[in-house]
């Protein structure tokens, strides 16, 4: 598969990273699963997936993620894309082996506070991604501050970021982070989407959240003081800087998951030209 009309100005680096891409699109398209359909996550949980969304699963979120230049690990799960084709967003699931997450700190936590923690831990977090050649990010402000609903364990909060030394009017990147706890760890659903999307795309991570349902055995309230494993922080550092990285991880290629991987996955043939047009558009 080849592009005449400007393979020849691509170094080799762009090509190959272009052939990654191409090569995980063809993975993913391949492994797709439409809703609905009930998915499970690992032993932990089932994810009922309404209609209109489409479940990428490991391995071949995994290598997606890593073409486009993020580090999947051990905690990925998989990724979601609305079927939709005016539709914008993905969701990153993970699922984290913590242990229990004692939940008594949300009672009392103070925002202004771990708004001081994520912007720490972002700055932090900067130093490396200089060190891979990535853009700096800069924290600019809750786009809704952590709610955390005790009955069901599940804590909701959103922050935009953008690219340090960016212009005013530039685009931001939302991450809209959903958990939801259990026994054993929790599991996130990280919805990426822009600004101006937020009001109406926030409605689909808070979809797929009521969606998921932990295993019984596996649900926050089987918790055993006596033979369980508890986590070595609380609820809180879910939103400080303990959640930093990933925040600036996903901001990095926020742009091009929210377009790109969505469109190239419904494109089906027309994968060549969805890839094509994508890189000859954002080359600079």
């Amino acid at each position: 598969m080849a592009w005449a009309d400007d393979a020849p100005t691509l170094s080799q680096q762009e090509q190959a990273h272009r052939a990654a891409v191409e090569e995980a699109v063809k993975t993913m398209q391949a492994a797709q699963i439409k809703g609905p359909a009930d998915i499970k996550l690992r032993d932990q949980a089932v994810l009922k997936l309404p209609a209109g969304y489409v479940w990428v699963p490991e391995p071949a979120a995994g290598q997606f993620m890593k073409a486009v230049g993020n580090r999947p690990d051990e905690r990925e799960l998989g990724l979601i894309f609305p079927e939709a084709e005016n539709q914008d967003w993905m969701v990153v699931a993970e699922y984290e082996a913590a242990g229990y997450i004692k939940d008594d700190d949300a009672k009392n936590w103070n925002v202004d506070d771990m708004f001081k923690s994520l912007k720490e831990g972002t700055e932090a977090a900067n130093e490396e991604r200089r060190k891979s050649g990535y853009p700096e990010l800069d924290i600019l402000g809750w786009v809704e501050k952590p709610t955390y609903t005790e009955a069901s364990h599940r804590l909701v909060w959103s922050m935009s970021a953008r690219h340090k030394g960016a212009p005013a009017d530039a685009p931001s990147s939302i991450n809209y982070n959903t958990y939801a706890l259990g026994r054993e760890g929790y599991i996130t659903l990280n919805l990426i989407t822009n600004l101006q999307a937020i009001p109406q795309d926030k409605g689909h991570a808070q979809t797929l959240l009521a969606a998921l349902n932990f295993n019984e055995g596996k649900r926050y309230a089987d918790f055993n003081q006596s033979t369980d494993k508890v986590a070595e922080y609380g609820l809180a550092a879910l939103v400080g800087g303990l959640a930093a990285k990933k925040l600036g991880m996903f901001a990095l290629a926020a742009g091009f998951f929210a377009k790109f991987a969505k469109v190239i996955l419904l494109a089906g043939a027309g994968v060549a030209a969805a890839v094509g047009k994508f890189f000859k558009r954002d080359k600079a």
